[in-house]
């Protein structure tokens, strides 16, 4: 007999997952039936936010669904903030947790794990929850899921077994055909690529979904002459072109040059605030005949365009370059020149020695994957940094903001990608959240060198306190002795002062260990 546990791990072995991250409890014991006897590799965290931190890491660099595996009760709410981060920054995430016995749901008896009303609490977080309610409801919920990842907006989405149901008999059905990626009418790519063609001072703002695409983006921007302004999930594509802007739109400069198009291209990019306005000072500067191509239609809905592309960036750039006659030169590459410098000129000296940093360790480390939380060197590459990989640059400080992000999404993309250096840079403090999850690292043996800037506080919102004239308090936890830290993970230490030259030394020295290492950036505080 193959049971609802037994079916679902074949059921995801035949969709492509490959890496799934969970905790082991009670209530989940028979959805571990036959995961041993598969090809699925089953990782252990330390706690479940670390399970979906490391399914969100994985996904980002795989570009497959991130899979954890959770209790019910408290180990879906722990998973809850990190479901929060992936439906900010659009990435696919299953989350598949016990839940109690049917007879038992919504009725308040008292019951191990017990919630009032489980899914329904998951449901405001997930793009959307299920219950498999007998044997025959799993490959369903299944299809729908990964239908969900392949057609829409990207996100978190549930999946819930009642233990009761978990050791039932179950067939196991093959996975409906994932679907196509979508594509506008071809009419409304030729009245873009009209549009586009026409424009004296085109401007392309691109996002992370466009990651994807970074061929057809770069032939789009040639053949337009047209700069490219890069959000924080962008970074990485089209790495030192001269039509590349690196830099946040955030930025004066930057929005001297929006303001500045008369037509703007908007690719896989919601327009938010943490990347458009993260200084509060009124929002973006409306852009001038906006064409957005985007796959979701409630955030289509939600910033009104000249012209809406509902598809995917992948299937949709390649038609708008195919639609566009020979380019023309638009002055492109002299107003991103303009933009750059006008970028980093507009930052402070602390936020340029942050930059230095991060362009010391990429180029000591060509084709890294840089993980990051929120803290000052991260605040700093935000705002302005050039990446050298596609998606291999991402972090928890804009969007939902999730602290303790950093290590272990850096753990899911290790695994996501065994043969790129992973860097994970995370503050002192940010670090404490999830500290515990080295071990993971430690367990797997994966080549991550995890950067620790150390400036002794939440540097960040003390200066935010100091500035508004509010008492500093609650900014300066003591961070623990890293070196001791390290050792206890059995893991190589080094110890250097903030500057290019000694964390590029640091890591020359370490990158042969071929495990995890750890180096602790001395930032003052």
């Amino acid at each position: 007999m193959t049971t609802v546990g037994e079916a679902l791990v074949k059921s995801l072995e035949a969709r492509g997952v490959r890496v799934v991250f969970g905790i082991p409890g009670v209530h989940t014991v028979e959805l571990y039936r036959g995961l041993a006897g598969s090809s699925i590799r089953h990782v252990t965290p330390r706690h479940e936010q670390g399970a979906g931190f490391m399914a969100d890491g994985y996904a980002r660099v795989s570009g497959q669904p991130g899979v954890a595996f959770v209790i019910t009760g408290p180990g879906l709410t722990n998973t809850l903030t990190p479901m929060g981060q992936a439906r900010a920054d659009s990435v696919p995430m299953l989350v598949l947790s016990g839940v109690n016995r049917r007879d038992t749901l919504g009725k308040g008896l008292g019951h191990l794990h017990e919630l009032p009303d489980q899914r329904g609490m998951t449901a405001l977080v997930a793009l959307s929850s299920e219950r498999v309610e007998d044997p025959t409801t799993l490959s369903p919920a299944l299809d729908r899921a990964f239908a969900g990842f392949a057609t829409g907006r990207p996100g978190p989405r549930h999946i819930e077994v009642p233990t009761d149901v978990m050791g039932l008999a179950a067939a196991t059905a093959a996975p409906q055909p994932v679907p196509e990626p979508l594509l506008p009418a071809a009419g409304t790519i030729a009245e873009a690529a009209a549009r586009l063609a026409g424009a004296k001072t085109p401007l392309i703002l691109v996002g992370g979904g466009a990651l994807k695409a970074e061929a057809a983006l770069r032939a789009l921007a040639e053949a337009l002459d047209a700069p490219v302004v890069q959000t924080v999930n962008a970074r990485g594509l089209m790495h030192r072109h001269p039509l590349t802007v690196p830099a946040s739109p955030s930025l004066e400069p930057v929005r001297d040059l929006i303001r500045g198009a008369d037509t703007v291209l908007a690719i896989g990019t919601e327009l938010g605030p943490t990347d458009y306005d993260m200084y509060g000072r009124g929002g973006l500067p409306w852009p001038k005949g906006l064409i957005r191509v985007e796959v979701d239609a409630a955030q289509l809905a939600r910033h009104p365009a000249d012209l809406a592309l509902h598809g995917h960036a992948e299937a949709v750039l390649p038609a708008l370059v195919a639609a566009l006659p020979d380019g023309t030169a638009t002055g492109g590459a002299a107003r991103a020149e303009t933009a750059r410098k006008g970028a980093l000129a507009a930052l402070d000296d602390t936020t340029r020695a942050g930059i230095a940093v991060l362009n010391a360790v990429r180029d000591t480390l060509p084709g890294s994957i840089f993980v990051g939380d929120s803290t000052q060197a991260i605040y700093a590459g935000n705002l302005y940094y050039d990446h050298d990989r596609p998606g291999g640059w991402f972090n928890a400080a804009t969007g939902f903001g999730a602290l303790g992000y950093a290590i272990p999404a850096a753990i899911g993309a290790a695994l996501a990608d065994p043969r790129a250096p992973v860097i994970c840079l995370v503050g002192d403090g940010g670090a404490q959240f999830t500290l515990p999850e080295l071990m993971t690292a430690v367990d797997e043996n994966l080549p991550i060198a995890f950067l620790i800037w150390n400036n002794h506080a939440y540097g960040e919102i003390a200066a935010s306190m100091d500035a508004v004239g509010v008492s500093v308090i609650g900014c300066h936890p003591t961070p623990p002795d890293f070196k001791a830290v390290a050792q206890s993970c059995r893991m190589l230490f080094r110890r250097v002062e903030m500057s290019p030259e000694s964390v590029a030394e640091a890591l020359r020295d370490l990158r042969s260990a071929g495990g995890p290492v750890m180096i602790e950036i001395d930032a003052g505080g």
